[in-house]
């Protein structure tokens, strides 16, 4: 295993250029002086963007700008430089704010860099933030995206088959695990949000960076694998869903694959992002007539959300279900995408509560269009011999049609339109982690020309996991299982990255989770660790009780925990009255600071100093990860025997 603090900086650093020889002028040289006279890590700053005379950006290896900015107020980029007095004719009188040092961040792709072009409206580098509701109306507009797109995405093909079979199995009496995951969607996206943000570094790379290329080979080498099995049952859906309209998946698959790869390669953000808002408002719009029209019970479905059980009582398919619908809700490549996403639309700290608002606010919406899909399936098969025997989508479609021929059509353009859109973000968090991992260029505001690498990969997978639906006799209910026994190993060791990655003062500096949000977040971890590990032991060996798996996992995770607060007891007491400094602590920064506080450079990050608990978690990993692995290759060896 590869330990952290491969990268090593030397006593000598290079020094920024002054503003008489800022980048772009002939004497904007570094030079170096001693590492003592470098600002101190914890300097607020961010990277103002550069741009080359036809508005574009330069390549992503030149030199980090450092110059005198005000940490809001920049210059636009592409536009003329700023006049200057006595020179070129008077000056208007404007307010100037306090000029402060701003620093390069580890921004990889200069095109990260520049405004902010949402699908409802544009953020300039020079306005001014001002107050006032509109104001604030008008940027959170802008600022809307990543989140909305990222929960409605994980809306897909799986998940409204997972929740079809919730509502006609078990009725309502699943609407409480649905309620239950908001604050775990909340409580994971906003942390990758921070990351975004502030680092302006995708997941894949900080994780490779700060836990060397063991885990971060890992980390991205699984979520490879299991996004493209997920692509693969996007068009899975897209199939089913298509041919209730007797559309042949010889004609739908490819055009949907196509309809992909256009939407993506624009080489626009603005338009990428329109496209995809564009599928969200059908989904919407879809919701609608399977509210109204499948005359739901109000005071039952109110009561369901909030009192849990189970229709028929606890049973291990009962308890597998109930894991399937977190596992759907709470995806892996959530966390790759919207920090990616958040970094490509040019997100930066100033802008973090309105990117979390666009968080909650998805995850509303994924929630709401998962309960919309679970009560109208309880109404398609009401009165019906369908009850409790989910076959498939395709399957609760035909049930919608033999009430209406309409809402039958309404629940396949319905599973079509989230097949699309999981598609399209499960592919790009796909493109994105590849651009990270082989620093390459991949951004959407890049044309295709000018990111071969990054739209040739997405162009790819998509076109291969096509490919894999349309080959005659191929295994799709073994992918689908394989999908879920993969995302009950990564889902849990991505968490923990994930909170590591938040408590590291070099990477968040004074954007470092709170205490609070550490304990909730680890009491989140362990519940998902839990059934992601029954998921995986139960879809492995299926004699085996999901209930029993669960319950031994929580005695274990109890015991776990408990001798882990004791031996975490032991090391801190060790450790007191020791010189070991201390380096969890959030530093404590104004306002200004903290909103313009950027992550340096890579290459300039303090190693990762391991605590006792981090070294703990760690070990924990790996013994989850050797019992999963060996139980997956047990389980491909009796495949492959026919057992």
């Amino acid at each position: 295993m590869t330990e952290p603090g491969d990268r090593q900086i030397g006593k000598d650093q290079p020094v920024p250029p002054t503003p008489e020889s800022a980048p772009g002028t002939p004497a904007a040289r570094p030079q170096t002086v001693p590492a003592a006279s470098q600002p101190p890590s914890g300097l607020p700053g961010g990277a103002s963007p550069q741009t080359s005379s036809d508005g574009s950006a330069p390549a992503p290896d030149g030199p980090a700008p450092w110059q005198l900015g005000s940490g809001g107020s920049q210059p636009v980029p592409g536009g003329p430089a700023p006049r200057q007095p006595g020179l070129d004719g008077p000056v208007r009188s404007l307010p100037m704010p306090p000029a402060v040092l701003v620093r390069p961040s580890a921004v990889l792709d200069q095109a990260h860099l520049g405004d902010i072009e949402g699908a409802l409206g544009r953020i300039r580098l020079d306005d001014e933030q001002r107050t006032g509701w509109r104001r604030r109306l008008v940027t959170f507009l802008a600022i809307v995206g990543p989140g909305l797109i990222v929960m409605v995405g994980d809306n897909d093909a799986g998940g409204v088959a997972t929740y079809a079979q919730a509502g006609q199995n078990y009725g309502y009496s699943l609407l409480w695990v649905l309620l239950l995951l908001i604050p775990v969607l909340i409580v994971n996206q906003e942390m990758v949000v921070r990351l975004g943000a502030v680092t302006g570094v995708g997941h894949a790379r900080l994780i490779i960076e700060r836990f060397g290329k063991f885990w971060g080979w890992f980390s991205v080498g699984d979520l490879f694998l299991l996004n493209f099995l997920t692509i693969v049952t996007e068009f899975i859906g897209v199939s089913l869903a298509l041919s209730y309209f007797g559309v042949s998946p010889y004609i739908s698959v490819p055009i949907a694959a196509a309809l992909l790869v256009g939407i993506t390669a624009s080489g626009s953000f603005r338009r990428w992002e329109r496209a995809m808002f564009v599928f969200i408002g059908a989904s919407l719009l879809l919701f609608l007539p399977l509210v109204f029209l499948s005359h739901p019970d109000v005071g039952s479905v109110a009561y369901h959300f909030v009192v849990p059980g189970i229709q028929g009582g606890v049973s291990s398919n009962a308890v597998l279900l109930i894991i399937a619908i977190v596992g759907t809700t709470v995806a892996p490549w959530q966390l790759f995408f919207q920090q990616s996403n958040v970094i490509d639309k040019r997100i930066t700290p100033r802008f973090i509560r309105y990117e979390r608002a666009d968080t909650m606010l998805g995850s509303l919406v994924v929630v709401g269009g998962a309960a919309v899909i679970l009560v109208a399936t309880v109404y398609a098969v009401r009165n019906t011999s369908l009850i409790g025997h989910f076959t498939s989508a395709l399957g609760v479609a035909n049930a919608f049609g033999d009430k209406s021929r309409f809402l039958g059509a309404v629940f396949a353009l319905v599973l079509l339109d989230a097949s699309i859109i999981g598609a399209a973000a499960v592919t790009l968090s796909t493109s994105y982690a590849f651009g990270d991992v082989f620093n390459i260029k991949h951004s959407l505001h890049r044309k295709f020309r000018d990111a071969k690498a990054f739209y040739a990969s997405y162009t790819a997978i998509v076109l291969v996991a096509a490919g894999v639906v349309l080959l005659p006799g191929a295994p799709l209910g073994l992918l689908t299982t394989a999908v879920q026994a993969l995302a009950g190993v990564l889902l849990p060791s991505a968490s923990v990255f994930l909170l590591l990655l938040c408590n590291d003062p070099e990477v968040l500096g004074p954007w470092m989770n709170q205490r609070w949000l550490n304990v909730l977040a680890t009491v989140i971890i362990g519940i998902l660790l839990m059934l992601s590990g029954t998921l995986v032991v139960s879809t492995l060996f299926s004699g085996v009780s999901a209930g029993a798996i669960a319950l031994w996992l929580a005695g274990a995770l109890a015991i776990g925990s408990v001798v882990a607060l004791g031996w975490l007891r032991i090391a801190q007491a060790r450790r007191r009255g020791t010189s070991v400094p201390v380096t969890t602590r959030r530093p404590v920064m104004t306002r200004a600071e903290r909103m313009n506080w950027r992550m340096p450079p890579l290459a300039l990050l303090k190693p990762v100093v391991w605590s006792p608990g981090t070294r703990l978690a760690m070990l924990l990993l790996w013994g989850y990860l050797a019992v999963t692995v060996l139980l997956l290759a047990v389980k491909a060896v009796q495949l492959a025997s026919g057992g």
